[in-house]
């Protein structure tokens, strides 16, 4: 399991990215990933890292 902070948060679109060193780019999430309520910028989170069409995506993702 990679950890990171979250880099950006767009509440309006429930989407965001994780900053990490885990991988190069920052990591593409999104609320469905985890559900409950908003992460907020430089929060901590665990996750899974998966390739997707578009870049690396969390997956699994978990607060800290």
């Amino acid at each position: 399991m990679a950890k990171g902070n979250v880099d950006f948060f767009n509440d309006t679109g429930g989407y965001g990215f994780i900053s990490t060193d885990d991988a190069d780019d920052d990591v593409f999430f999104h609320m469905e990933d985890i559900g409950g309520p908003d992460l907020e910028e430089d929060q901590e989170v665990e996750f899974s890292i998966e390739s997707s069409p578009k870049g690396p995506r969390a997956a699994n993702l978990t607060r800290l």
